[in-house]
């Protein structure tokens, strides 16, 4: 009995990693208010454009707090007896500081002077290969080939090159993903909060399933502490918002995503299980998350490259203003898109608990729900008509 205690001494922290979110939370929150000051003095302001939905000055330079925030959760999760081993035993957590410092900054250059595309492009790209310099890096992959006729497909073990080349291009494209989807009050922040809940729960999963396992600390921490900022920013932000997280904030979310996902699944090795699902499950969890933001950003990328566009050249054609355009309100459209992100990432997160095939049903109707809510106003439409 003793050594079975010993063995798992202190069973899941989730009671720590909460505190950790929370503490993150109040931090954001009470910073958020002084960045907006400094903002204002510094003239980080959002003037309306064309192509924005918001009609007055709105100050941005958000992201600072958030990642002040981000700090102050790392701090006490360092000074806790149980999670000071996510320090121990990896450099994720460390990662994600520096990068994530250093893409703020770059974001508050962008909030201020609005740096050009390929300024932008090289700090994140400086960024993601911070995280790779830490080890912070894919290892393995899932790909349809190779299977044994138990699993569908097999894992691919990646060298130190691959793995680089593959995180780099993960963190640059979901920076620019949740840039991209960040067009109306608290949008990104709440796409960030689903996103990071979910990848935390599925960190969890690993945590308990491994054992205790050191190297599954740092997700879970990682996508914590970032849960805690989206929270704790969106009082402010939530429409009517009275700052903006600018691209100091959903570069930071983009980064912290991406580090989260790879923390937790790219070093995934062979599962035991002889379930299909065992050994799709990190992937699904990963493209769930990232499924919103990834699909807004493609559909940017494929709308500007046919009209001979810039891929980062701004217009009004995201899903947000699609969701306007049909006739539902800014907090409507905000809603959905929170709804459609929650049941995939939450969803794909279920596939690894619980009965694939109910899973599967409840995700069904819930897609279907959240479809028919989106196509109301037409519908309204059409029957006028």
């Amino acid at each position: 009995m003793i050594i079975a205690q010993d063995y798992q001494p202190a069973g899941l922290p989730i009671r720590e990693y909460l505190l950790v979110a929370l503490t993150t939370a109040v931090v954001t929150f009470l910073c958020t208010g002084l960045v907006r000051r400094l903002a204002i003095r510094w003239g980080a302001v959002a003037y309306p454009r064309q192509r924005d939905v918001h009609t007055v000055p709105i100050p941005r330079l958000g992201g600072l707090a958030m990642y002040l925030g981000v700090c102050g959760g790392m701090l006490l999760a360092h000074q806790l007896p149980v999670l000071r081993r996510g320090f121990e035993y990896s450099f994720d957590p460390m990662a994600v500081l520096i990068g994530g410092g250093l893409i703020v900054l770059v974001g508050m250059l962008d909030d201020r002077y609005e740096l050009d595309s390929l300024t932008k492009l090289a700090g994140q790209t400086t960024c993601a290969g911070i995280l790779v310099l830490f080890g912070l890096q894919w290892m393995t992959t899932w790909v349809p080939w190779g299977g044994d006729g138990i699993h569908l497909g097999s894992l691919l073990v990646l060298d130190q090159n691959q793995g680089a080349i593959v995180t780099v291009l993960l963190v640059v494209t979901m920076v620019n993903a949740m840039n991209f989807v960040d067009g109306l009050d608290g949008l990104a922040a709440g796409i960030g909060l689903i996103s990071a809940t979910a990848t935390c729960a599925f960190s969890l999963k690993l945590l308990e399933e491994s054992g205790g396992d050191v190297s599954n600390y740092a997700p879970a921490l990682i996508a914590a502490t970032l849960a805690g900022a989206c929270l704790g920013f969106l009082p402010h932000n939530f429409q009517p918002a009275r700052i903006f997280m600018g691209d100091s904030g959903s570069m930071l979310l983009g980064l912290m995503m991406a580090a989260a996902s790879t923390s937790a699944s790219g070093k995934l090795s062979n599962p035991d299980g002889t379930e299909t699902i065992a050994l799709l499950s990190p992937l699904l969890v990963v493209a769930a998350v990232l499924f919103v933001p990834l699909l807004d950003l493609l559909l940017a990328v494929i709308r500007r490259t046919r009209k001979g566009l810039s891929p980062f050249h701004a217009d009004k054609m995201h899903l947000h203003h699609r969701l306007l355009e049909i006739g539902h309100s800014q907090r409507r459209a905000v809603l959905l898109i929170y709804l459609w992100a929650a049941v995939l990432a939450f969803g794909a997160v279920a596939l690894t608990l619980f009965d694939a095939l109910a899973v599967a049903w409840a995700m069904g109707i819930g897609l279907v729900i959240a479809l028919v809510i989106s196509a109301i106003p037409r519908l309204r439409e059409t029957s006028r008509s």
